[in-house]
């Protein structure tokens, strides 16, 4: 007896894109299809609402193999793991290896210090290193580019004289003068020419790399995602470049470059972005002629940024953290680092780190993100933002390369400037809640208050910037402006009130109460709503007797012709008046005396920064 196999759906006929397309626009209702559902991406491309698998045909990605040129795919053929990594700054070499020690035993594989040039001597690692199985966890360290050549000799004598299996040693020395002159505009190019002798001191060890490309930098500091990527390519081929002009191997010199990435809190973007980068680089690494493909691999440490880091609502920070660190795990970079969710405003404390290691434990031992290969391979979103990605990379690095390479792009300062006009952007855009930071430029704690936590900035070995030959990146968190207006309303020593006087249509009152308690309570703001009022005069009066600094008047657009002017008038300058919205007759009431409007055109930071100098709060 045959059993005849039955497709699933098999009656149906599929719907072609232009049937998917008219059911759009019936939807719609006459709406713009491009304004209301295509996403104009920060990278200068458009995303479609919705892809079918005749868009991916044309790709090249979706026929990549895990573990094959040009690894698209990731690295690995048979697993998705990656190493758990963190950082430690070390003050004083003891207490960093009982530290070390400890964190070993609670989930991390992957260790980096961070020390002084002043500190680097052989009784230094002997004793940073004591205890530590250097073949059984991978080791990272970055110390003054002037001292990671006597650095780098220590540390192999060390290990020849464990007696370690080179090929067993796993980690990195983190080496890139050029981060010195993009940040800091330090000249510091005298040092690149150690840079072939630091390969040589190496090249015996095969899985630990010495020239770093640090482009985590530029997404701290605000770079979009193309720029990041973009120039992390150009750095990694400037590096290339000059190592293989000095007479190294084409093949050593691919596998001693990692690269410190950062990741954003575009999820999707990130993915996107990694699988890119290692098809881009591998591409670019074989016009060297390695004697091997798999010197074409992109070893790529992730770090979640701190550009988006805030101070109020930190607890947010996790699910940033989170979701940024899903990214890379999901694409399958070698090792991630977690940032705790107090770094923007302290020294991050043993609950902060413990929860930072967690986060990576449980995408690992409770979500199994280290089971399988590249999971978003065959997505025809994912398929498309690569390439779109990679082709926005691409012309980001052909620019530099018409410079003359990167170094000569950053000695121009052509580098700086777009990363800093980027990061002047954001933040206009985040003043004007186009770009959303919650809990600080949108639906912020209206009861917070900060405790006494500052901000506090990265420290840096080097002289002040001051003076220096080359221009400098200036990199300032997103939240940074918020955060001070907030302090500085909270340390007046007189916290404005703001009263909603709601009135009229109960759905617009009620949406304008609740769109001006968020954006008043942006700058710390003490806000009273309100079921609503029968009058403008009891509303006012309610507002007096309850010591108001600001009345908010929230009603419909076509209600404030009404109630804008009596209200105002009753009010007779007790409290600022505020409408909240851009009625039509606006301009009537603007020419009645009336000036303070907000609504969603408004630049909210802008904004209150004058609300606060009318308060007298400064």
């Amino acid at each position: 007896m045959s059993v005849e196999k039955e497709k699933l759906f098999g009656e149906f006929q599929a719907p072609t894109k232009q049937e998917w397309l008219d059911k759009i626009q019936v939807d719609l209702k006459g709406a713009d299809f491009e304004k209301k559902l295509v996403w104009r991406t920060n990278e200068g491309f458009n995303v479609q609402p919705f892809y079918r698998r005749e868009d991916v045909l044309k790709l090249q990605t979706p026929d990549a193999l895990p573990g094959e040129f040009p690894f698209v795919r990731g690295n690995k053929k048979d697993n998705n793991s990656w190493y758990v990594r963190q950082d430690i700054v070390v003050d004083d070499a003891k207490a960093a290896n009982a530290k070390a020690l400890d964190i070993l035993n609670k989930g991390v594989d992957s260790l980096g210090f961070k020390f002084p040039g002043d500190s680097v001597s052989a009784e230094f690692v002997e004793t940073l290193l004591d205890g530590i199985l250097c073949d059984c966890v991978e080791l990272n360290f970055n110390t003054c580019k002037r001292c990671s050549l006597e650095f780098a000799k220590i540390l192999t004598a060390y290990f020849e004289k464990k007696g370690y299996d080179k090929e067993k040693l796993v980690g990195s020395i983190d080496w890139d003068p050029m981060e010195k002159i993009v940040m800091k505009g330090k000249d510091v190019t005298p040092v690149l020419a150690h840079a072939a002798e630091l390969v040589e001191t190496l090249k015996d060890y095969p899985n630990f790399r010495c020239i770093t490309v640090n482009a985590a930098s530029l997404n701290n500091a605000g770079a979009y995602i193309g720029q990041e990527l973009g120039y992390a390519l150009a750095w990694g081929n400037e590096y290339m470049h000059q190592l293989t002009e000095a007479g190294v191997d084409a093949t050593l010199a691919a596998r001693k470059i990692k690269f410190n990435m950062g990741i954003s809190e575009n999820y999707f973007m990130e993915i996107a972005k990694f699988r890119a980068g290692r098809m881009l680089w591998a591409n670019i690494v074989k016009q060297y002629e390695p004697k091997c493909d798999c010197a074409c691999k992109m070893c790529v440490n992730a770090t979640t940024s701190t550009y988006n880091l805030t101070l109020f609502d930190s607890y947010v920070n996790l699910l940033r953290t989170q979701t940024e660190t899903m990214s890379a795990a999901l694409a399958g970079v070698h090792s991630i680092v977690v940032s705790p969710f107090d770094a923007a405003f302290e020294q991050s404390t043993d609950f902060s780190e413990r929860i930072a290691r967690n986060q990576q434990l449980l995408l690992k031992e409770e979500s199994h993100f280290d089971k399988v290969v590249d999971s978003s391979a065959g997505s025809y979103f994912i398929e498309e933002l690569t390439t779109s990605l990679a082709d926005v990379a691409w012309k980001k690095f052909l620019a530099v390369e018409e410079q003359g390479g990167f170094l000569e792009a950053i000695k121009a300062g052509t580098v700086q400037d777009d990363i800093n006009a980027t990061n002047k952007k954001r933040h206009e855009d985040a003043g004007k809640r186009r770009e959303f930071l919650l809990g600080t430029n949108q639906f912020p704690n209206f009861t917070e208050t900060s405790e006494g936590k500052r901000s506090i900035a990265g420290k840096c070995c080097c002289a002040s910037k001051d003076n220096a030959p080359f221009k400098s990146i200036n990199s300032t968190r997103l939240a940074a402006e918020f955060e001070d207006l907030r302090i500085q309303t909270e340390e007046s020593g007189k916290v404005p009130t703001a009263f909603m006087l709601t009135i009229g249509s109960l759905a617009w009152r009620q949406a304008r109460a609740q769109f001006s308690c968020n954006f008043l309570a942006c700058g710390g703001y003490k806000v009273i709503d309100n079921l609503g009022f029968a009058t403008v005069e009891e509303g006012v009066d309610a507002a007096v007797a309850a010591g108001a600094d600001i009345v908010v008047l929230c009603s419909s657009d076509e209600e404030y012709a009404e109630y804008a002017e009596p209200a105002f008038k009753y009010l007779d300058g007790r409290a600022m008046f505020i409408v909240a919205g851009a009625p039509a007759c606006m301009e009537d009431l603007k020419a009645k005396g009336i000036e303070n409007f907000i609504h969603v055109k408004c630049d909210v930071l802008q904004t209150l920064k004058a609300y606060n100098e009318k308060l007298g709060i400064k």
